[in-house]
């Protein structure tokens, strides 16, 4: 599998889409699609049958997946690319292209 320039618990600004310009926390990433599931972005409605945790089933907003593609870490308050460099000890770590820091 590839390497992704985000993580869960990243805050990531959407570049492009419906969602364009707004900013929120990844909550999971489905690495075989590439996409990834943002906090209060991307909005669907589904259809779900009456069950047993939901006995009245009916319409649900749920966040759908973004491409990674169209996501950028922001770091400090300001979306930046990503880069990589070994840290200190050797071990690789991801930094911010614009402020040279590194990302936690």
């Amino acid at each position: 599998m590839q390497k992704l320039h985000i993580k869960v618990g990243d805050t990531v600004k959407v570049l492009t889409g419906e969602s364009n310009g707004q900013e929120g926390t990844v909550l999971s990433i489905d690495r075989k699609k590439m996409r990834a599931t943002v906090e209060g972005l991307n909005m669907v409605k589904k259809h779900q049958k009456p069950s047993a945790q939901e006995p009245q089933g009916g319409i649900v907003e749920m966040e759908a997946g973004i491409h990674i593609s169209n996501l950028m870490v922001v770091h400090n308050g300001q979306a930046s690319r990503v880069g990589r460099k070994a840290n200190k000890d050797g071990k690789l770590v991801r930094y911010s292209k614009k402020s040279g820091e590194e990302i936690k």
